[in-house]
Protein backbone atom coordinates (compact mmCIF):
# COMPACT_ATOMS: atom_id res chain seq x y z
CA UNK A 1 0.00 0.00 0.00
CA UNK A 2 1.32 3.12 -0.71
CA UNK A 3 2.00 6.29 1.67
CA UNK A 4 1.56 9.90 1.90
CA UNK A 5 4.25 11.96 3.65
CA UNK A 6 3.95 15.92 4.84
CA UNK A 7 6.87 17.43 6.07
CA UNK A 8 10.06 19.22 5.79
CA UNK A 9 12.88 19.50 2.84
CA UNK A 10 15.75 21.27 3.77
CA UNK A 11 19.50 21.85 3.38
CA UNK A 12 21.18 20.68 6.48
CA UNK A 13 24.87 21.74 7.66
CA UNK A 14 25.94 19.46 10.09
CA UNK A 15 29.60 18.78 12.56
CA UNK A 16 29.69 16.15 14.67
CA UNK A 17 33.14 14.92 16.10
CA UNK A 18 33.61 12.45 13.44
CA UNK A 19 33.19 15.21 10.57
CA UNK A 20 31.31 18.17 9.04
CA UNK A 21 29.11 18.60 5.74
CA UNK A 22 28.00 21.99 4.39
CA UNK A 23 24.25 22.07 2.47
CA UNK A 24 23.38 18.58 2.32
CA UNK A 25 19.41 17.81 1.93
CA UNK A 26 17.43 16.96 4.81
CA UNK A 27 14.50 17.33 6.34
CA UNK A 28 11.78 15.43 8.01
CA UNK A 29 9.95 14.05 4.77
CA UNK A 30 13.69 13.78 3.41
CA UNK A 31 14.54 10.98 5.89
CA UNK A 32 10.94 9.89 5.96
CA UNK A 33 10.59 8.85 2.52
CA UNK A 34 13.97 7.67 1.63
CA UNK A 35 13.21 5.47 4.09
CA UNK A 36 9.87 4.19 3.20
CA UNK A 37 10.44 3.81 -0.17
CA UNK A 38 12.48 0.37 0.56
CA UNK A 39 9.61 -1.25 1.58
CA UNK A 40 6.52 0.82 -0.11
CA UNK A 41 5.40 3.34 -2.94
CA UNK A 42 5.46 6.92 -1.11
CA UNK A 43 4.33 10.02 -2.29
CA UNK A 44 6.11 13.24 -0.42
CA UNK A 45 3.84 16.60 -0.09
CA UNK A 46 6.27 19.43 0.88
CA UNK A 47 7.84 22.93 0.05
CA UNK A 48 11.34 24.26 -1.12
CA UNK A 49 12.57 27.24 -2.89
CA UNK A 50 14.14 27.91 -6.34
CA UNK A 51 17.55 27.05 -5.44
CA UNK A 52 16.51 23.25 -5.15
CA UNK A 53 17.20 21.92 -8.35
CA UNK A 54 16.03 18.81 -10.86
CA UNK A 55 19.32 17.30 -9.55
CA UNK A 56 18.59 17.65 -5.78
CA UNK A 57 14.57 16.10 -6.68
CA UNK A 58 16.76 12.88 -9.09
CA UNK A 59 17.74 11.82 -5.67
CA UNK A 60 14.48 10.90 -4.46
CA UNK A 61 13.39 10.12 -8.20
CA UNK A 62 16.50 7.45 -8.07
CA UNK A 63 14.10 5.56 -5.25
CA UNK A 64 11.02 6.32 -7.47
CA UNK A 65 9.79 8.80 -4.57
CA UNK A 66 6.77 10.38 -6.14
CA UNK A 67 8.08 13.93 -6.14
CA UNK A 68 4.47 15.56 -7.57
CA UNK A 69 3.47 17.42 -4.50
CA UNK A 70 7.08 19.08 -3.87
CA UNK A 71 6.27 22.58 -4.72
CA UNK A 72 9.21 25.27 -5.56
CA UNK A 73 7.97 29.02 -4.47
CA UNK A 74 10.25 32.02 -4.56
CA UNK A 75 12.78 32.15 -2.44
CA UNK A 76 15.69 29.85 -0.63
CA UNK A 77 15.31 26.16 0.86
CA UNK A 78 14.74 26.03 4.64
CA UNK A 79 18.20 25.67 6.58
CA UNK A 80 19.34 24.15 9.59
CA UNK A 81 22.48 24.42 10.89
CA UNK A 82 23.34 21.98 13.95
CA UNK A 83 26.63 20.36 15.83
CA UNK A 84 26.52 17.24 18.11
CA UNK A 85 29.25 16.36 20.90
CA UNK A 86 30.11 12.99 21.53
CA UNK A 87 26.91 12.65 23.38
CA UNK A 88 25.05 11.98 19.77
CA UNK A 89 21.82 11.90 21.47
CA UNK A 90 20.94 15.79 21.52
CA UNK A 91 21.56 18.15 18.56
CA UNK A 92 22.84 21.91 19.61
CA UNK A 93 20.82 23.91 16.88
CA UNK A 94 23.25 26.62 15.98
CA UNK A 95 21.31 28.52 13.09
CA UNK A 96 17.39 27.68 11.70
CA UNK A 97 16.62 29.77 8.47
CA UNK A 98 12.92 29.04 7.94
CA UNK A 99 12.90 30.67 4.55
CA UNK A 100 10.07 28.94 2.01
CA UNK A 101 9.20 26.99 4.85
CA UNK A 102 7.43 29.23 6.80
CA UNK A 103 4.31 30.14 4.68
CA UNK A 104 4.13 26.35 3.81
CA UNK A 105 0.51 25.70 3.51
CA UNK A 106 0.44 22.07 2.70
CA UNK A 107 -2.01 21.16 -0.47
CA UNK A 108 -2.74 17.94 -1.22
CA UNK A 109 -2.70 16.78 -4.76
CA UNK A 110 -5.85 15.34 -5.40
CA UNK A 111 -4.67 11.81 -6.69
CA UNK A 112 -2.72 11.65 -3.60
CA UNK A 113 -5.61 12.26 -1.28
CA UNK A 114 -6.34 8.31 -1.36
CA UNK A 115 -3.22 7.28 0.14
CA UNK A 116 -4.05 4.86 2.63
CA UNK A 117 -1.26 5.53 4.92
CA UNK A 118 -0.56 9.25 5.74
CA UNK A 119 2.52 10.40 7.60
CA UNK A 120 2.61 13.34 9.24
CA UNK A 121 6.10 15.13 9.62
CA UNK A 122 6.69 16.99 13.06
CA UNK A 123 5.34 20.33 11.18
CA UNK A 124 2.56 22.89 13.12
CA UNK A 125 -0.19 20.71 14.81
CA UNK A 126 -2.72 23.22 13.21
CA UNK A 127 -1.40 21.95 9.78
CA UNK A 128 -1.37 18.47 10.31
CA UNK A 129 -4.91 18.98 10.99
CA UNK A 130 -5.26 20.50 8.02
CA UNK A 131 -3.66 17.99 6.15
CA UNK A 132 -6.45 15.40 7.42
CA UNK A 133 -9.17 17.42 6.65
CA UNK A 134 -7.75 17.01 2.81
CA UNK A 135 -7.51 12.94 2.89
CA UNK A 136 -10.24 11.05 2.58
CA UNK A 137 -10.93 7.87 4.97
CA UNK A 138 -6.95 6.70 5.06
CA UNK A 139 -6.62 3.35 7.20
CA UNK A 140 -3.57 4.30 9.10
CA UNK A 141 -2.66 8.01 10.53
CA UNK A 142 1.08 8.08 11.88
CA UNK A 143 2.40 11.41 13.30
CA UNK A 144 5.50 13.19 14.85
CA UNK A 145 5.76 15.86 16.84
CA UNK A 146 8.57 17.88 18.12
CA UNK A 147 9.90 20.05 22.01
CA UNK A 148 8.66 23.22 20.26
CA UNK A 149 5.67 22.31 19.32
CA UNK A 150 4.69 20.86 22.64
CA UNK A 151 5.94 23.54 24.54
CA UNK A 152 4.48 26.19 22.50
CA UNK A 153 1.03 24.68 21.17
CA UNK A 154 0.45 21.97 23.51
CA UNK A 155 -3.78 22.44 23.37
CA UNK A 156 -3.21 22.43 19.10
CA UNK A 157 -1.39 19.20 19.39
CA UNK A 158 -4.31 17.78 21.66
CA UNK A 159 -6.70 18.25 19.10
CA UNK A 160 -4.75 16.77 16.62
CA UNK A 161 -3.11 13.80 18.75
CA UNK A 162 -7.33 12.65 18.74
CA UNK A 163 -7.02 12.32 15.25
CA UNK A 164 -4.51 10.02 14.77
CA UNK A 165 -3.92 6.35 15.14
CA UNK A 166 -0.07 6.18 16.06
CA UNK A 167 2.25 8.77 17.16
CA UNK A 168 6.10 8.67 17.30
CA UNK A 169 8.05 10.24 19.50
CA UNK A 170 11.34 10.59 21.31
CA UNK A 171 11.08 9.74 25.03
CA UNK A 172 11.91 12.96 26.05
CA UNK A 173 9.08 14.17 24.56
CA UNK A 174 7.12 11.73 25.93
CA UNK A 175 7.72 12.86 29.38
CA UNK A 176 7.30 16.44 27.84
CA UNK A 177 3.99 16.15 27.31
CA UNK A 178 2.61 14.24 30.06
CA UNK A 179 4.84 15.35 32.48
CA UNK A 180 5.01 12.14 33.76
CA UNK A 181 9.05 10.59 33.55
CA UNK A 182 7.67 6.99 34.38
CA UNK A 183 7.73 6.13 30.19
CA UNK A 184 5.11 3.29 30.77
CA UNK A 185 2.80 5.74 32.68
CA UNK A 186 3.63 8.33 30.09
CA UNK A 187 2.57 5.93 27.40
CA UNK A 188 -0.68 5.44 29.09
CA UNK A 189 -1.82 9.29 29.16
CA UNK A 190 -0.79 9.90 25.63
CA UNK A 191 -2.89 6.84 24.65
CA UNK A 192 -5.72 8.36 25.99
CA UNK A 193 -5.84 11.78 24.25
CA UNK A 194 -6.24 9.52 21.34
CA UNK A 195 -3.66 7.33 19.37
CA UNK A 196 -3.79 3.11 19.67
CA UNK A 197 -0.31 2.95 18.97
CA UNK A 198 2.35 4.50 20.92
CA UNK A 199 6.23 4.20 19.38
CA UNK A 200 8.58 5.51 22.01
CA UNK A 201 12.60 6.01 20.64
CA UNK A 202 15.23 6.04 22.74
CA UNK A 203 18.05 6.80 20.90
CA UNK A 204 20.88 4.41 21.55
CA UNK A 205 19.00 2.31 23.44
CA UNK A 206 16.19 1.50 21.41
CA UNK A 207 12.77 1.85 21.45
CA UNK A 208 9.48 0.63 22.57
CA UNK A 209 6.10 0.19 21.42
CA UNK A 210 2.93 0.10 23.19
CA UNK A 211 -0.28 -1.11 21.42
CA UNK A 212 -3.56 -2.46 23.88
CA UNK A 213 -2.00 -4.70 26.44
CA UNK A 214 1.26 -5.29 24.61
CA UNK A 215 4.43 -3.77 25.70
CA UNK A 216 7.38 -4.42 23.40
CA UNK A 217 11.21 -3.45 22.83
CA UNK A 218 13.28 -3.26 20.80
CA UNK A 219 17.00 -2.72 21.29
CA UNK A 220 19.12 -0.26 19.34
CA UNK A 221 22.12 -1.79 16.97
CA UNK A 222 25.50 -1.88 18.16
CA UNK A 223 27.86 0.39 15.74
CA UNK A 224 31.56 0.48 16.22
CA UNK A 225 30.67 3.68 14.10
CA UNK A 226 28.80 6.48 14.14
CA UNK A 227 28.76 9.69 12.38
CA UNK A 228 26.21 11.39 12.65
CA UNK A 229 22.58 11.27 14.16
CA UNK A 230 20.58 13.87 12.04
CA UNK A 231 17.27 12.23 10.91
CA UNK A 232 17.62 8.74 12.20
CA UNK A 233 14.19 9.45 14.14
CA UNK A 234 12.30 10.24 10.74
CA UNK A 235 14.52 7.21 9.28
CA UNK A 236 12.99 5.10 11.75
CA UNK A 237 9.44 6.32 11.31
CA UNK A 238 10.13 5.59 7.84
CA UNK A 239 11.05 2.21 8.49
CA UNK A 240 7.87 1.22 10.65
CA UNK A 241 5.45 2.91 8.36
CA UNK A 242 6.72 1.89 5.49
CA UNK A 243 7.30 -1.84 6.31
CA UNK A 244 3.36 -1.52 7.78
CA UNK A 245 2.23 -0.21 4.67
CA UNK A 246 3.99 -2.97 2.60
CA UNK A 247 2.86 -5.66 4.93
CA UNK A 248 -1.03 -4.20 5.20
CA UNK A 249 -0.87 -5.34 8.63
CA UNK A 250 -1.46 -4.14 11.50
CA UNK A 251 -1.63 -6.82 14.31
CA UNK A 252 0.90 -6.99 17.19
CA UNK A 253 3.03 -9.28 15.41
CA UNK A 254 3.18 -7.06 12.58
CA UNK A 255 3.56 -3.75 14.51
CA UNK A 256 6.64 -5.73 16.52
CA UNK A 257 8.20 -6.52 12.99
CA UNK A 258 7.87 -2.87 12.34
CA UNK A 259 9.25 -1.53 15.27
CA UNK A 260 12.62 -3.79 14.23
CA UNK A 261 12.85 -2.45 10.81
CA UNK A 262 12.07 1.29 12.03
CA UNK A 263 15.25 0.14 14.09
CA UNK A 264 17.43 -1.25 11.63
CA UNK A 265 17.16 1.88 8.93
CA UNK A 266 17.99 3.95 11.88
CA UNK A 267 21.06 1.97 12.74
CA UNK A 268 21.78 2.20 8.18
CA UNK A 269 21.04 6.20 8.68
CA UNK A 270 23.71 7.13 11.48
CA UNK A 271 26.56 4.99 10.00
CA UNK A 272 26.96 8.04 7.32
CA UNK A 273 26.64 11.94 7.02
CA UNK A 274 23.18 12.62 6.10
CA UNK A 275 21.20 10.65 3.54
CA UNK A 276 24.31 9.11 2.22
CA UNK A 277 23.74 5.66 3.47
CA UNK A 278 19.86 5.60 3.16
CA UNK A 279 20.58 6.60 -0.50
CA UNK A 280 23.15 3.61 -1.18
CA UNK A 281 21.08 0.85 0.55
CA UNK A 282 20.00 -2.57 -0.89
CA UNK A 283 17.26 -4.44 0.31
CA UNK A 284 19.17 -7.35 1.13
CA UNK A 285 21.37 -5.28 3.17
CA UNK A 286 18.19 -4.59 4.98
CA UNK A 287 16.70 -8.09 5.63
CA UNK A 288 19.87 -9.56 6.72
CA UNK A 289 20.10 -6.70 9.48
CA UNK A 290 16.85 -7.22 10.25
CA UNK A 291 18.32 -10.57 10.99
CA UNK A 292 20.73 -9.49 13.10
CA UNK A 293 18.47 -7.71 15.38
CA UNK A 294 16.41 -10.78 15.19
CA UNK A 295 19.83 -12.96 16.43
CA UNK A 296 20.45 -9.82 19.35
CA UNK A 297 17.37 -10.55 21.22
CA UNK A 298 16.91 -14.28 20.55
CA UNK A 299 17.27 -16.88 23.69
CA UNK A 300 15.93 -20.58 24.10
CA UNK A 301 13.36 -20.66 26.10
CA UNK A 302 13.76 -21.85 30.30
CA UNK A 303 12.91 -25.76 31.22
CA UNK A 304 11.38 -24.96 34.26
CA UNK A 305 11.86 -28.55 35.91
CA UNK A 306 15.39 -28.55 35.04
CA UNK A 307 16.00 -24.81 36.47
CA UNK A 308 14.54 -26.47 39.63
CA UNK A 309 17.13 -29.07 39.54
Amino acid sequence: MSILVVGSVAFDSIKTPFGEVEEVIGGSATYFSLAASYFSEVSVVAVVGEDFSERHLDLFRLKNIDTRGMKRARGRTFRWKGAYGYDLNEAETLETQLNVFANFKPKIPEDYRQKPFVFLGNIDPDLQRDVLRQVQCPRLVACDTMNYWIHHKLASLQRTLGLVDILIINDAEARQLTAEPNLIKAARKIRDLGPKILVIKRGEYGAVLVSGDCIFTAPAYPLEDVSDPTGAGDSFAGGFVGYLASAGDLSESYLKRAIVFGSVMASFNVEEFGIRRLSSLTFPQIVERFQAFKALTHFEDLNVQAARV
